[in-house]
């Protein structure tokens, strides 16, 4: 009797493309793409959903200016306020959503897109400061969860995508890792 453990030859180990996670993995990063990718397009064009039709970006409008101008929770209310409709911070804002959506929709630079979009989410965490029961007027904040809500949910998403290598999947994620540019720069991935 051998106390050796017999190594039997390896099998096929599935890719995550062709696992049901990693299709499951791709719906959801494709709705969370074009969940990223609506809000730019809404608040660029005022599609009448969350930005009304003539308060587009494209009409002169501030994708920051509404949602900046009414915080009033939290300890970074006047800084926030402060910053709505500024130029820079709408550029900043827009260049986020559309950028998120994209890559995130096509499956592609995952890791900049966590990065950046765990960043936006963690900004925009503080600015409705989900830690406070009720505003600087003493109204009910309308919080539900002091820690975990859905801008940690889809910041945990992000990360989650790019260490999973979810672009793979039902998205442009082989193309993107075998360009010349990303294959000498991983953190494009």
């Amino acid at each position: 009797m051998s106390l050796k453990h017999e190594v039997k030859p390896a099998t096929a180990i599935p890719t995550p493309a062709s696992t049901n996670a990693g299709k499951a993995l791709a719906v959801l990063r494709i709705a969370i793409g074009a969940l990223f990718l609506w809000a730019f397009l809404d608040k660029l064009f005022g599609l009448g959903y969350a930005t009304r039709s003539g308060g587009a970006w494209v009409d002169g409008g501030s994708p920051t200016k509404g949602f900046l101008g009414h915080v009033d929770v939290g300890p970074f209310q006047s800084v926030l306020r402060a910053m709505a409709g500024s130029p820079a911070v709408d550029a900043l804002f827009m260049l986020g959503l559309a950028g998120l959506g994209v890559a995130v929709l096509l499956g592609v630079a995952l890791r900049i897109s966590a990065v950046a979009g765990t960043v936006m989410m963690a900004l925009m965490w503080i600015a409705e400061w989900p830690l406070a029961q009720h505003t600087s007027a003493g109204a009910p904040s309308g919080s539900s969860n002091p820690l975990v809500d859905y801008h940690v949910v889809y910041a945990l998403a992000l990360v989650v995508f790019a260490v999973s290598l979810a672009g793979r999947t039902w998205g442009l994620g082989r193309s993107w890792a075998d360009l010349k540019v990303v294959r000498a720069n991983r953190w494009l991935l």
